[in-house]
């Protein structure tokens, strides 16, 4: 459950915006012939909680989205009232507790502000299935948020206030006249929109917010101002998707779509620099009469406005005896779709001319306005270019291996059995084909459905590199790398279109080619695999062009490590451990070619799938995996969660901002070597994972699986573009994690983010009560391991044994039934047992925001929770019984019992 606990010492406030928002709401339900819901309602003076209809399953999670409204605002004044009352260091990981905490370490001001612009945050925006409501609905509760934020001003007077309530009430009428679900899956176009309005609208105003929180914190801890000035002096914010390039799976991104996304992304781009420009050239009216403008300025407004001909000509007539702004003028006749002549080719021409403004500014004295009006525009254009967005492209490693057998094929060779090839077989013949540069097939030639996929989409990415340059494009991603040979596959099939380019030196990739390890095994054998593929020289002078042309100190290659899949594999313990531990190999394995590794985190919207608090997540990173910066997915309902409203926005990526600056700085000297507990941890992963495994192979665990949740609902959900399935099999491998995840929330057990825990704790302290008292000492302070108990504890208080048995109720076969539900049960109350012993204290005391937050929730969910039950009886019953009208007319409610649900845990997969 992903919560904002509201202080204990602010709940004045939170339960009188509790019962402001629902009584707005259950006036809207009576005006609108609903008084039976509005009494129906949690939170009122007398609340039914019988949500007995599809249209009270909807009224249900309007009122949790509310309740999450009100928690996110209260959580974000809390934090406010604290700056004022203790200052900008009181928070822990923003920049006033990392920049005090550094200088408490010895660290000068010089080395702080000299290693801020080393600093490389890059969140990944992608469209995983996991938003269960609609881009209008979002919408919606954006508008609810930002009213609910101006009812906090004290200035209103009484008519205004009324006012205000009148909007909020409006407001939720939209919502409930509005359906909260998706009828149909959205396309890929539709999820590129969501994502586009995040870059667009919320990430440009998030990061004039983000650096004047940096420079008022900076001088507030009394920091030399001239140490941070420029762009260049800041860290470095930027962002990607995977929305119209992850084609893992998802058989609807097509070449085509591959090329509309990078279009709408360029086009989003050049709108913000437009809009950029604009606001410069409306406030930069300094004029010529008042002071000298500085020769370089003259002279560049000059040659420029000759080049262009009469469009300089206009230009300058706009705005005489003003050269600062004829400048501005200037570079919006030389935006890429502006039409003109002479148009930059590339963002960095027009970060030169904005550098050029920024120094004449300075000449005159008015570094003040540099620091207002031009260092906004200039990070706009640092963190967003004329890409908006770099555009990664993913693909199964399997997938791959097809493409290239019928290549062979095409090319009347042998090697339609390539996948089954074993690795040796394979290395020799991709070492032998990548020393030709010659292709296997000619333009037009006829292809199996995989080669023309990968290929059609590679020719598109060569297209973007002659036309525009690399900027807009991200790496080249292969989930489940196995072996070596399935990096170098890639380049294979970027030979076949050009994508391979020739040097003198031979052969390299313009694009990074980045493994991503997902399950345990993968992880377990990453180490060796990167040290292959780091050694081969197509790689290596791959990653020297690129470092050059960054003008880096170092080669950077990314390696993505999954929490997903991982953790679907063998449990939370030994997912996050063998995370922690593949880490430091890979460290330890880049250092040994010389090269940087940079980690590219796939993280989820769950505790299941590698989510939790941002700042602890940081801190439980060892340091030497943050020198390369953070990369990191956010992922469906978190990217409306975290960023829909600025003060959230800002919050979030400030703790990720300075929790890379306190690891990059405080961990400088940080060894890879191994923590004192880690042959502990190696005990505790390794026997949380035989729980694990042992469950999940118990006979009859599908069948319980598949009938105590509401997987089945979940697949015939359309909440995302791609399949809950890899390839339509009816297996467990075959699942995707977040349905995996989903429908074991739905059901309340929470099941792969604490089963297994328990019984390795126990396991532990029978067998090493010293080993068991060092964790109960250590697991508050070493970070990697209070980030997994603090993690185990949030999930398996949000689990509920209640409903647990309630939902197996449904497993029909009562030997499955009493068998499985018998160990979950078991292990749930040891691993609670376990955790209070490490705590010392009960866990409703030993976190009691969380219990507070949980027994909000409490008595609405489990009215929807036993309505969803009773409904999954039926529809399963229809189904059955070969009923198909009534079983899809019971559908519709039944996703809205999911969507609620969601809506009370803040969370779906």
């Amino acid at each position: 459950m992903r919560q904002m606990p509201v202080p204990a010492d602010d709940t004045e406030r939170f339960d009188r915006d509790v019962r402001w928002l629902m009584e707005c709401f259950r006036e809207v339900l009576t005006d609108a012939g609903d008084a039976d819901l509005a009494a129906a309602l949690p939170w009122g003076p007398s609340p039914t909680i019988h949500p007995d209809s599809a249209r009270a399953s909807q009224a249900f999670a309007i009122a949790f989205q509310l309740l999450n409204l009100v928690e996110e605002n209260a959580a974000a004044q809390a934090r406010r009232a604290a700056e004022e009352l203790h200052g900008p260091a009181h928070e822990r990981g923003l920049w006033g507790e990392v920049l005090s905490d550094l200088r408490a370490q010895g660290v000068g001001d010089a080395q702080i502000a000299a290693a801020l612009h080393s600093v490389a945050v890059e969140p990944v925006l992608t469209a995983h299935p996991t938003e269960a409501k609609r881009a209008t609905v979002l919408e919606h509760y954006r508008a609810l948020y930002l009213l609910l934020v101006k009812a906090e001003n004290q200035m209103w007077t009484p008519l205004e206030r009324e006012g205000i309530r009148e909007d909020v009430k409006a407001a939720l009428e939209r919502l409930w006249r509005t359906g909260d679900i998706f009828l149909e899956k959205p396309d890929v176009a539709a999820e590129l929109r969501n994502v586009i309005h995040y870059l667009r609208r919320v990430f440009p105003e998030a990061l004039l917010h983000l650096d004047t929180r940096l420079l008022q914190v900076w001088g507030a801890l009394g920091g030399e101002p001239r140490l941070i000035t420029g762009p260049e002096d800041m860290p470095r914010l930027t962002f990607s998707t995977w929305v119209g390039g992850d084609r893992d799976g998802h058989p609807l991104v097509t070449a085509e779509v591959t090329r509309h996304a990078l279009e709408e992304l360029r086009r989003a781009a050049l709108d913000l620099a437009r809009e950029q420009l604009m606001a410069l050239g409306r406030t930069l009216s300094l004029s010529d009469q008042l002071m000298a403008p500085p020769e370089p300025l003259l002279a560049h407004v000059a040659a420029l406005a000759e080049r262009l001909g009469p469009v300089g000509g206009d230009a300058l007539a706009r705005n005489p005896n003003e050269p600062w702004r004829q400048l501005v003028n200037l570079m919006l006749a030389r935006l890429p779709d502006a039409a003109g002549p002479l148009p930059y080719a590339r963002a960095a021409e027009l970060g030169e001319d904005l550098w050029l403004l920024d120094e004449a500014l300075a000449a005159v004295g008015a570094r003040r306005l540099a620091r207002a009006d031009v260092l906004p525009a200039r990070r706009a254009l640092q963190t967003f270019g004329f890409h908006l967005a770099r555009l990664d492209v993913r693909q199964n490693s399997a997938f791959h291996d097809r493409a290239v057998a019928q290549l062979l094929q095409a090319a009347g060779l042998d090697g339609a059995d390539y996948p089954s090839w074993d690795e040796a077989r394979r290395l020799a013949f991709l070492e032998a084909e990548l020393r030709s540069p010659r292709p296997f097939t000619r333009p037009g030639m006829a292809l199996g459905p995989e080669a023309e996929a990968v290929l059609s989409c590679y020719r598109v990415l060569e297209a973007e590199l002659a036309a525009r340059g690399p900027d807009g494009l991200g790496a080249l991603i292969v989930s489940m790398t196995r072996s070596h040979a399935d990096l170098l596959a890639v380049y294979l099939l970027a030979r076949e279109v050009g994508l391979l380019h020739e040097t003198p030196d031979g052969p390299v990739c313009p694009l990074e080619v980045v493994p991503l390890f997902e399950t345990i095994e993968d992880l377990a054998h990453s180490p060796a695999i990167l040290d292959a593929f780091l050694g081969h020289p197509i790689t290596r002078r791959s990653l020297e062009a690129r470092r050059a042309a960054a003008g880096a100190e170092a080669p950077v290659q990314q390696v993505m490590v999954g929490y997903s899949d991982s953790n679907k594999d063998g449990g939370i313990c030994a997912s996050l451990w063998g995370l922690y531990r593949a880490q430091l190999r890979l460290v330890e394995t880049g250092a040994a070619h010389g090269v940087t590794v940079r980690f590219f985190h796939g993280r989820g919207g769950t505790i299941s799938r590698g989510a939790g608090p941002a700042g602890r997540f940081i801190r439980a990173l060892h340091p030497p995996a943050l020198r390369g910066g953070l990369r990191m997915t956010e992922q469906g309902e978190t990217i409306a969660q975290k960023y829909a409203n600025r003060i959230s926005a800002v919050y979030n990526l400030e703790l990720l901002l300075a929790g890379v600056l306190r690891a990059t700085l405080g961990g400088a000297g940080a060894s890879p070597a191994p923590h004192s507990l880690a042959p502990t941890m190696d005990r505790l992963a390794a026997v949380s994972r035989r729980a694990y495994t042992e469950l999940v192979q118990t006979d009859g665990f599908l069948t319980f699986f598949g009938q105590a949740t509401p997987i089945d609902v979940i697949e015939q959900s359309r909440i995302g573009s791609r399949p809950a399935r890899r390839s339509g099999r009816q297996t467990l491998a075959d699942l995707r994690a977040i349905p995996w995840v989903f429908s074991w929330s739905q059901a309340r057990f929470y099941l792969s983010a604490w089963y297994g825990v328990g019984a390795a704790l126990a396991e532990l302290r029978a067998d090493d009560p010293g080993g068991f008292a060092l964790v109960a000492a250590e697991h508050r302070r070493w970070a990697p391991l209070h980030y997994l108990i603090s993690n185990v504890a949030t999930s398996v208080a949000t689990a509920d044994p209640e409903l647990m048995t309630a939902y197996a109720g449904l497993v029909e076969d009562e030997g499955v039934r009493g068998g499985v539900l018998g160990l979950i049960l078991a292990e749930h109350r040891r691993t609670v047992q376990l955790l209070e012993e490490l705590y010392g204290a009960a866990l409703a005391e030993a976190r009691p925001n969380i219990h507070r937050s949980l027994l909000l929730r409490q008595e609405g969910l489990r009215a929807l929770h036993l309505r969803q039950i009773a409904l999954l009886r039926r529809w399963r019953s229809h189904l059955r019984a070969g009923e198909q009208a009534s079983a899809d007319e019971l559908l519709t409610s039944l996703l809205l019992t999911v969507n609620a649900i969601a809506s009370g845990l803040r969370t779906t997969g």
